[in-house]
């Protein structure tokens, strides 16, 4: 095969590298994608996938897709905590307690009003397939499964990359300007020397795809049921059992069972004794079980000490490793591609210097920190659920089953019980309405200008969040009028390289700075002025409530959808404000 010369060469054709891919040409940028595996990935994995990262795909054209065959809101907005599926013991078969999740139920109406999307769930063993059908739309020549890198050198003048072809056994070299690693830090990281902070080998997780008949002990608004119950005397080693479709609801037909051994038990890879595990977790002894896959991983909440070593950039996995809890995992991964590919396209395009890619990592590894560290709260505190229940470690069989007892009994005791452990559930929404984590992230430095304001409050629990056009955060949504058409404020910024500045009714001072600005950077700004009479009005009043600028001021938003600038009222000299914040942000 001969060499190739390629602006970009990402290594890894999993969620991340597939939706960097689709970004990349979404901003006409020729890349060559290169995975190692025969396919796309046989195991279900990662399912959630959070109002930011639709919010993303909706921008490209792919959320819409996945609508279509994922997991309705409706069959997706509750989580159980059950003793057993089946069962007929006095204890089997009972309900602990619910959570409104992803969403769903009552957060409905919240979560739409502050994105023009709602939640999804699709399996990663359908997703991956989904993004490559995008991903190869978009650049038929550019996706190639089968391929694995053998070495890399970067130099001044790139990335020079041996890559053999897995089918034929010949190798070839691809020289790029640059190299996204998003192949899980199996490769590219490790030979860079980057390190990965944090805890490992905590666990050894199991996790079995089947297809099973469980209609008639699944509830049609549930998407995840914990087992909890004395035999298994704890949430982990009871199991958590989600929904995979293609059916959603009651009727799914494909579950993922996760339970956990410890690391040094001999039985983990025993997998003979799963099937007979899980029965006996559900307690049902008689269930037609098809296994599809029997995967292992191990528990880790770690973080890459650098995610760009010069030309080369780390994202989702090979830069950070999550518990499933929270379901952080793919979703910062796409969020991570999503910061990146504008920044490669600015530069690559001459529209900004090659400095705005130092400020990848300042944004990116934050919020990885940030997510690492509450995937990991979330999933220990599932131990403090056991606790509430009164379940111990290590307790006796019989200690476990009077707590249990002691948990439905009809006294005043039980009752206290009962309302403890509710509140301590409660606390669990950290994982299941983590709202404000999933779409109040910010960049504190970066391609930006900060302008001296306070951040608004976090809620500590993750859930309530602020909208702000404070600079470094994602653009408040709010659905906006303009030629007979209600778009939201995200939609401004369409799908390719657009900076969009927003003014209010006496903003005609900076389109005229806006027009200055695109003949000395020669880059494209769109001016969205909303105001009545304009070409975009504001018919709820829900813009103008937060805006967080007057009828004199401007916010410039980056083609990700975050605020890299704002003058809340008129400046002075707004060709002058105008350029240098063009300057700060292009690095120019």
């Amino acid at each position: 095969m001969s060499d190739i010369t390629v602006p970009v060469l990402v290594v890894g054709g999993g969620g991340c590298g597939m939706t960097t891919s689709i970004l990349l040409s979404e901003h006409g940028i020729a890349h060559h994608l290169i995975e190692r595996h025969t396919g796309t990935s046989p195991l279900p994995k990662a399912h959630y996938l959070n109002q930011r990262t639709m919010e993303i795909f909706r921008q490209v054209g792919v959320a819409d897709s996945i609508y279509a065959v994922g997991t309705p809101t409706k069959n997706m907005g509750k989580t159980q905590w059950v003793t057993s599926l089946g069962g007929d013991g006095d204890l089997d078969g009972r309900t602990l307690f619910t959570l409104e999740s992803f969403g769903g139920g009552g957060l409905e109406n919240k979560y739409a009003e502050d994105s023009p999307c709602l939640s999804s769930n699709y399996p990663q063993v359908r997703l991956e397939p989904l993004l490559r059908e995008h991903a190869e739309s978009r650049a038929p020549d550019a996706i190639h499964f089968h391929r694995e890198l053998v070495s890399f050198a970067q130099d001044d003048d790139g990335i020079h990359a041996v890559v053999l072809d897995r089918d034929t056994q010949e190798t070839y070299t691809v020289h790029a300007q640059y190299m996204v690693a998003a192949d899980g830090g199996k490769t590219v990281g490790p030979s860079l020397g980057v390190q990965m902070e944090g805890p490992s080998g905590i666990l050894d997780m199991v996790s079995t795809h089947f297809t099973a008949d469980l209609s008639r002990y699944w509830d049609d608004d549930v998407l995840i049921t914990w087992l909890l119950n004395p035999e298994g005397a704890g949430s982990w080693s009871s199991g958590a059992l989600a929904a995979m479709g293609p059916t959603w609801g009651k009727h799914s037909e494909e579950f993922v069972l996760h339970f956990t051994f410890r690391p040094d038990d001999p039985a983990r890879f025993d997998e003979e004794a799963i099937v007979p595990r899980l029965r006996e977790l559900l307690k049902l002894p008689d269930l037609e079980v098809q296994v599809h896959k029997v995967s292992h991983w191990i528990l880790e909440g770690v973080l890459a000490d650098r995610y760009q070593v010069g030309r080369v950039f780390l994202a989702g996995d090979a830069a950070h490793r999550h518990p499933p809890t929270t379901g952080l995992g793919l979703n910062t991964a796409i969020q991570d591609a999503h910061n990146l590919a504008w920044k490669l396209a600015a530069v690559i395009n001459g529209d900004a210097a090659p400095a705005l890619l130092d400020t990848y990592e300042p944004e990116r590894r934050p919020v990885g920190m940030r997510n690492v560290d509450w995937a990991m709260f979330t999933f220990l505190n599932h131990m403090v659920i056991d606790a509430g229940i009164g379940l111990i470690p290590g307790q006796p069989l019989d200690a476990q089953i009077q707590a249990f007892e002691a948990y439905f009994s009809d006294t005043p005791m039980g009752a206290t019980r009962r309302a403890r452990a509710a509140q301590v559930v409660d606390t669990q929404r950290t994982e299941f309405q983590a709202h404000d984590l999933e779409i109040g992230f910010s960049y504190r430095e970066g391609a930006l200008v900060p302008d001296g304001s306070d951040a608004p409050p976090r809620d500590a629990m993750g859930g309530i969040y602020y909208p702000t056009t404070r600079p470094g955060h994602r653009l408040p949504h709010a659905w906006i009028h303009t030629e007979g058409q209600t778009i939201s404020t995200h939609d401004l910024t369409e799908n390719d390289a657009c900076f969009v500045l927003i003014t209010g009714a006496d903003g005609e001072a900076w389109s005229e700075a806006a027009e200055s600005v695109r003949d000395k950077f020669g880059v494209r700004v769109k001016v969205a002025q909303i105001a009545a009479g304009a070409d975009f009005t504001d018919p709820s009043g829900t813009w103008d409530q937060i805006r967080q600028i007057d009828d004199g001021g401007a916010i410039l938003v980056r083609h990700d959808n975050h605020v890299a600038w704002r003058a809340t009222s008129a400046a002075a000299d707004p060709v002058d404000e105008l350029t240098r914040t063009f300057g700060a942000v292009l690095s120019r």
